[in-house]
C-alpha cells in the first residue's frame, strides 16, 4: 500500500501473512497420561521421549489453546518420532476434544472423530527421526475447535502397524492450512 505522509513523502506499507502458521507445539514433557494404557516417559540419548509400545494401544493427552490466527481451515499435524525398530511402519491416531464453557464439564472427555496417519516407515537406523504428516479437516475431525478455544489432543499409537518395539515420541506440531 502506497501512501504519503504530511510532507508528501511516499510511505510503502507491506503486510506479510503466514498462510500456514504454527498453532501449537507439544513435546514429550507436555504429555498428560490417561488413567491406563499410557505412553511411558523415557529418555533417548539426552532427549525426553514418550514410549509407545507395539503390543498395547497406548495414548497420551496434550492441552492447548487455539490461537486467534487460526483460520478454521483445518490443520496439518507433524509428528516427530524415532523407533527401536529398523524396519516396518508406525501408525498414529489423533482426536480432539473441544474445551469451552459451553461444553460438558472437564470431568469427562468427548473426543471428536479419529484422524489417522498410517504407513509411516521407520528409519533403517534406530534413533533417526521420522516425521509423520497428515491433514485434519476442520469440523467434526477437530471436535469443532475454533480460534480462541481451549482443546485437548489425544495421540494414540495404532498397534495395527508393523514396527517391532517402541515408537519414541519427540514432538507434535499443529499448523494451520
Amino acid at each position: 500500500l502506497l501512501t504519503y505522509d504530511s510532507d508528501g513523502r511516499p510511505r510503502l506499507t507491506v503486510t506479510v501473512e503466514n498462510k500456514t502458521p504454527t498453532l501449537a507445539v507439544f513435546t514429550a514433557q507436555n504429555g498428560i497420561p490417561p488413567s491406563s494404557d499410557y505412553a511411558t516417559r523415557d529418555v533417548r540419548g539426552i532427549f525426553p521421549v514418550l514410549d509407545f509400545d507395539n503390543s498395547t494401544s497406548e495414548s497420551i493427552y496434550f492441552v492447548g489453546l487455539m490461537p486467534m490466527q487460526y483460520q478454521n481451515n483445518g490443520i496439518t499435524a507433524y509428528l516427530y518420532f524415532t523407533s527401536d525398530a529398523t524396519s516396518g511402519d508406525v501408525d498414529w491416531d489423533i482426536s480432539f476434544d473441544r474445551l469451552t464453557s459451553a461444553d460438558l464439564d472437564i470431568d469427562g472427555n468427548s473426543f471428536g472423530d479419529v484422524s489417522s496417519s498410517d504407513g509411516n516407515n521407520v528409519s533403517g537406523t534406530a534413533g533417526v527421526i521420522t516425521i509423520a504428516t497428515w491433514s485434519i479437516a476442520s469440523g467434526s475431525a477437530m471436535d469443532n475447535v475454533v480460534a480462541g478455544d481451549m482443546f485437548m489432543v489425544k495421540l494414540t499409537r495404532d498397534i495395527a502397524d508393523t514396527a517391532a518395539g517402541d515408537a519414541n515420541f519427540l514432538a507434535l506440531e499443529l499448523r494451520g492450512q
